[in-house]
């Protein structure tokens, strides 16, 4: 059972990154990058490392792409 969970977490990542790689907009791409995070929380939580899981959770998919996507607002927004 664990395999499976570790296999479909690796193809997720592996697909979700490349589709973050062919989008036209930055906006979803950042969006993707966040799922590439989120899907290596759940290989870090089961190879049994919860403080590096939560760790990433917090500072990698969420206010790096929070940081990310404000930059994109704040780009837009210049002339």
């Amino acid at each position: 059972m664990i395999g499976l969970i570790i296999l479909a977490s690796f193809v997720g990542i592996v697909v979700v990154a490349f589709s973050a790689i062919v989008q036209n907009t930055l906006a979803d791409a950042i969006i993707l990058f966040m799922g590439v995070g989120l899907g290596s929380v759940i290989l870090f939580f089961v190879f049994g490392a919860p403080d590096v899981a939560l760790t990433e959770a917090v500072i990698g998919s969420g206010i790096s792409s929070l940081i990310f996507l404000m930059a994109l607002k704040h780009l837009k927004s210049q002339p």
